[in-house]
């Protein structure tokens, strides 16, 4: 599929809300899938380094 102007590119023969909807919920599924583990990973250390001052002032 060749587009005779980057304007058109966008457009996707008429279907560009869609196509580029589809776009970016995939690419804001594919960066939770990475920052989601991220986050939880660091909450996790931060929980651990407090319940073991916590222990150690016991």
């Amino acid at each position: 599929m060749s587009f005779e102007s980057f304007s058109d590119f966008l457009a996707m023969g008429k279907h560009g809300v869609y196509v580029w909807t589809c776009f970016a919920v995939s690419l804001a599924v594919l960066a939770l899938n990475v920052v989601l583990p991220l986050l939880a990973r660091r909450r996790y250390l931060q929980q651990e380094a407090r319940r073991l001052r916590r222990e150690g002032k016991q």
